[in-house]
């Protein structure tokens, strides 16, 4: 199992719909993870990433939580 920190990076888009431009934000990881904001503001933007080769499967805990 490998473990590391990981930070996540706000990043804003846009989009043009019948001429009106909108935006919003969203939350990635590395490994182009996706976060809900909900959960970036409820626990910060510091994760810890464990990486499961066996099974090949990903688990993000909050550094708080650890």
């Amino acid at each position: 199992m490998k473990e590391r920190e990981v930070e996540a990076k706000r990043l804003v888009g846009k989009k043009t719909v019948r001429g009106k431009v909108y935006e919003y934000e969203y939350y990635t990881l590395p490994l182009n993870l996706y976060i809900p904001k909900s959960m970036v503001e409820k626990f910060g933007t510091k994760f810890s990433l464990h990486y499961d080769e066996d099974s090949g499967t990903i688990t993000l805990r909050p550094m708080d939580l650890k």
